[in-house]
């Protein structure tokens, strides 16, 4: 029989304080929901604890087998304690705790990687998450965020990205600038999005299929002037409609795409 936790469980008190960012950082632990993530955190064995409401354990069975047959611990919670750890407004029914998954910009830039996906003051967590998640799906080797940038371990992003922080390395450094200089110095381009960019994306396969870093700014700001000015090349990408622009997340989807369009190519291998 699974031991079941109330609301007033110490250990889901302590869970539940994992929504803080500060106690994330004290803890070196997150707080996943939702099968999709849940099963990302088990495969990729960063799961420490499965956490499933009592009486939906039925809907997770698949999950629990998984965690089960990985080792790991499986709890019941009550519906109230689910609705203590959830961020949503339906609690999932699944949680996972998991370690941290801060990668190595230096281990990254080792492994020589063919596309990188650079936000530079990504703040909003969902944006943060979807790009995340567009990045794992065109196959880039990395997500780097830069400055001062949201945790990716924020629920809001773990739940956009859908399980893809699990994925593929998500590197958060401080130092925008030299950052990029680690970046360039490790031989891959740094390219920046621009409505008046001297490359226009349809013409730029031969240049994408270099190993390239795509710079990406947040939502209400865009690049910072500085940042647009130290990459390699700025890419206009071509507006045929009516739209003043892009957001993020769709600017992200068409330039890891057109970038793996072009890596794929020019080198089928």
């Amino acid at each position: 029989m699974m031991e079941t936790l109330s609301e007033r469980s110490s250990r889901v008190v302590s869970y539940a304080k994992l929504h803080r960012a500060a106690t994330r950082r004290d803890q070196g632990r997150f707080l996943v929901e939702g099968a999709n993530s849940v099963t990302a955190a088990i495969v990729s064995g960063h799961a420490e604890t499965i956490l499933v409401t009592e009486d939906e354990q039925h809907r997770h069975t698949a999950v629990v087998d998984a965690a089960r047959l990985a080792g790991l611990p499986v709890v019941a919670v009550t519906a109230r304690a689910a609705a203590k750890l959830a961020e949503t407004t339906t609690p999932p029914g699944i949680f996972a705790v998991s370690t941290l998954l801060d990668a190595s910009l230096t281990e990254v830039l080792a492994a020589g990687p063919r596309m990188l996906a650079v936000a530079v003051e990504a703040r909003e967590p969902g944006n943060a998450g979807t790009l995340i998640r567009c990045a794992d799906a065109m196959g880039a080797d990395a997500v780097v965020l830069l400055g001062d940038a949201v945790d990716p371990h924020n629920g809001k992003c773990v739940r956009a990205s859908a399980g893809s922080v699990f994925h593929l390395p998500v590197v958060r450094e401080r130092d925008v600038e030299a950052t990029l200089a680690a970046i360039r110095a490790a031989g891959v381009q740094i390219l920046a999005t621009a409505a008046d960019g001297e490359v226009c994306i349809d013409d730029a396969d031969d240049l994408l299929a270099a190993p390239t870093a795509w710079l990406f700014g947040n939502e209400a700001h865009g690049l910072p002037a500085d940042v647009q000015a130290a990459a390699d090349h700025r890419i206009a990408i071509p507006i045929r409609g009516r739209a003043e622009s892009l957001n993020v997340a769709a600017t992200a989807a068409i330039c890891l795409y057109a970038g793996a369009r072009a890596q794929t190519r020019h080198n089928p291998s």
